[in-house]
């Protein structure tokens, strides 16, 4: 098998292992592809491809976040990983644990952690990793690895997000609320929410909304409400999509292009959380990006939609 052969049988891995440590699509593939041409211009073959490329992904990951975690500071409103549709990484007996843990609300509980912490609490909680790889991956002892494993799981255990047990019930409520919000049926959107509902929008300061967090079943009722007129007249589409392992929503102009991303999380047969994915920089990968301020000037709307 040549080296090529080898990467490629890995790529979805170390993506999955990239995105999950950057919350990101295009600095996990950059991490993926910049692996890809040090392991290509390495003089020797590792004794373990999987070992090798998985420490390479790794630090160039930690790297990256360092960095990242600087400019999110400055980040306008609250920040959001960028959308994922379709994790490459598949593993069918663990499906549903990998859904969890490319989940909104797991990695933004992952944001909380260091970078190491970040990078040791995926390797061995998500993809299994055994200590001794761990801590060539990261340039740690083994000890220390553990320590930084009890501490990651720790904290990820005291917020980790419970979701609907059920996937098939899940995705039967999101098509509902879907449908209800299509439809501009506020009673039918009210019966789907949970009381303390909350509608929370990542825009970065580059897209039309009304607020950064709208709380409660009657203010986000009334607002997803006011949202259908306007998204009729420009002939917007809605389309149904796991995203990030989870039940949402594509929405679309008349010509295809991706006008923002909704993730809805599903707890009690009730929709807990709505997130809103509308920075235009977030959204290139999916597709040509539509442009929301000059569908907001088409509607002759005076307030600012989310």
């Amino acid at each position: 098998m040549t080296r090529a052969e080898e990467f490629e049988e890995l790529r979805s891995l170390l993506f999955a292992i990239s995105y999950r440590i950057l919350g990101s699509v295009s600095e996990a593939e950059d991490a993926v592809q910049e692996t890809w041409l040090r392991y290509e211009a390495s003089p020797t073959r590792p004794a373990s491809t999987r070992a090798f490329l998985s420490a390479v992904v790794t630090r160039l990951s930690i790297d990256v976040l360092r960095s990242a975690r600087v400019r999110r500071e400055a980040y306008v409103g609250p920040w959001f990983p960028e959308p994922l549709l379709t994790d490459p990484y598949q593993d069918p007996e663990r499906s549903a644990e990998l859904a969890d843990s490319v989940s909104m609300a797991a990695l933004l509980l992952l944001e909380r952690l260091s970078p190491l912490e970040r990078a040791v609490f995926v390797l061995r909680e998500v993809f299994g990793f055994g200590f001794p790889e761990i801590a060539s991956a990261v340039g740690r002892s083994e000890a220390a690895c553990r320590q930084l494993a009890v501490r990651s799981r720790r904290h990820m255990d005291a917020g980790r997000p419970r979701f609907e047990a059920d996937r098939r019930e899940r995705e039967a409520l999101a098509e509902r609320f879907l449908e209800a919000f299509r439809e501009g049926d506020v009673d039918g959107l009210r019966e789907l929410l949970a009381a303390d509902v909350h509608l929370v929008g990542d825009g970065g300061g580059k897209a039309p909304q009304f607020a950064d967090r709208i709380i409660g079943i009657e203010n986000v009722a009334r607002v997803l409400a006011s949202l259908v007129p306007p998204f009729a007249q420009i002939r917007g589409v809605v389309q149904p999509h796991e995203v990030n392992g989870q039940p949402g929503a594509v929405f679309r102009d008349r010509d295809g292009k991706v006008i923002n991303i909704w993730t809805l999380e599903i707890l009690d047969g009730r929709i807990q959380t709505i997130r809103t994915v509308l920075n235009p920089d977030k959204l290139g990968h999916i597709g040509p990006v539509a442009d929301a301020w000059a569908l907001i000037r088409e509607t002759g709307l005076a307030r600012r939609p989310t």
